[in-house]
């Protein structure tokens, strides 16, 4: 096999799949990772945790040095890719340092959705939080400051919120729409959280907005629309993320909410590839291409494409919405479609703090939202996946006592990429 020069644009999940894949083929050809970051290879699902204080930093780390050096791989931090020449193959860096590849793997990740239109917004205080760096400087005015605001109801918004009343901030959210997590809940299961956020000391502003965000320079208030004014040292914008697809607007490759890629996660343009956050590939529940932001669809996506750049031909059988959490010792998993017109099965215990809730299309399981009891989850997880044909144990498939010996015979028993 003829060696090559290998580009990685990403030092997270992606990237970090990416390596393994391809130096499970191919031993020889030049690896070279970008990254616009400090850190080695870390976990940004964890950054809540460490919020919170419940991991150290150091735990975050999910490939450490050795790593770089076992795979021989040249690993470029603080290095921003700036944009992408295809027809020369060249990658050019915010520094001006030019970095020619042969094959090129785009896994640079999303950023915070920054509200820019609100007035204040870059004041000392305002964060997202994504990255350590962000943890990082958020815990600093934490441990002078007594209140905290979060703008934003999702998930993001909610594990800052938490992480800060784990250190003993008096949090209020701010959210502007009637519920919280609305994109990974609908209206019964957000009222349970809703609930026990309230039970927990955390105050949450439904139908509110922040108007402007007060201070000289350093964050002092925000004013809310209903013209309230709250006095904190410290503001957390969750408002979910936008892919990092910059690099490639001047360049040919095609992009739409990220950047489209094909089930080998090769884009329109030969040799270069894309996954993770960044990407959008086809969804398994929806059917239709989606940017499905999440860290196991990173890890299968950059496997995938690693090993189709060291020569192989693997099908990515496509994504899938899902997201895991636990608030206050209530859990909830959701995963497909959990929401609009479509056929329905479920349960509720307000009083036990218990949801259940299985949707479907014709004779398929398209999506599951648990809370409280999220027994099973794996099982209905195989059966989106496999696009099974549910019929003959539609009736059953809410029912706790559930396992596999009854789904058995309904899924697929060839060896599939998902994720």
């Amino acid at each position: 096999m003829a060696t090559k020069n290998i580009v990685i644009i990403g030092n997270s999940a992606a990237g970090v799949s990416a390596v393994e894949g391809i130096r499970t083929k191919d031993r020889e050809s030049k690896i070279t990772i970008i990254s616009d970051e400090q850190f080695l290879a870390y976990c940004r699902c964890l950054i809540s945790n460490y919020l919170a204080g419940t991991i150290a930093e150091k735990d975050l780390v999910f490939r450490d040095k050795n790593f770089y050096s076992e795979n021989k791989v040249e690993l470029l931090l603080e290095k921003k890719a700036e944009r992408i020449d295809t027809k020369k193959k060249k990658v050019y860096l915010e520094d001006k340092t030019v970095i020619p590849y042969d094959a090129l793997l785009i896994a640079a990740g999303a950023s915070p959705k920054m509200p820019k239109d609100l007035k204040g917004i870059n004041k000392r205080g305002v964060f997202g939080f994504r990255t350590i760096k962000d943890t990082k400087e958020i815990l600093t005015i934490a441990s002078i400051s007594h209140t905290s605001c979060v703008l934003g109801g999702g998930l993001v918004g909610l594990k800052a919120a938490y992480g800060l009343a784990k250190r003993k901030q008096d949090v209020k959210v701010i959210v502007k729409s009637n519920r919280i997590l609305s994109q990974i809940a609908d209206k019964q299961a957000s009222e349970l959280f809703l609930s026990r956020f309230s039970e927990n000391g955390i105050e949450v502003m439904l139908n509110t907005d922040v108007s402007e965000i007060i201070g000289n320079g350093d964050l002092k208030a925000v004013k809310l629309d209903n013209g309230k004014v709250i006095g904190c040292s410290l503001v957390i914008v969750g408002k979910g993320v936008s892919p990092n697809t910059k690099l490639v607007l001047e360049s040919d490759i095609k992009i739409d909410k990220g950047i489209l890629v094909d089930e080998h996660q090769c884009t329109n343009i030969n040799d270069v590839y894309a996954a993770g956050d960044v990407a959008e590939t086809f969804d398994v529940a929806t059917e239709k291409y989606e940017n499905n932001a999440l860290w196991p669809c990173a890890v299968e996506q950059g496997r995938v494409a690693g090993l189709n750049i060291a020569g192989e031909n693997l099908q990515y059988a496509g994504s899938l919405g899902m997201n895991s959490i636990e608030f206050f010792g209530l859990p909830l998993i959701s995963f497909g479609v959990f929401d609009g017109e479509y056929e329905t099965v479920s349960s509720l215990d307000k009083g036990k703090a218990i949801y259940r809730k299985l949707v479907f299309k014709n004779s398929r399981l398209i999506g599951a939202l648990l809370a409280g009891n999220i027994h099973n989850s794996g099982l209905y997880l195989r059966l989106i996946k496999e696009r099974s044909d549910i019929s003959k144990i539609k009736d059953d498939l809410l029912d706790v006592n559930l396992n596999y010996a009854k789904i058995a015979e309904l899924v697929k028993e060839e060896e599939k990429i998902y994720i």
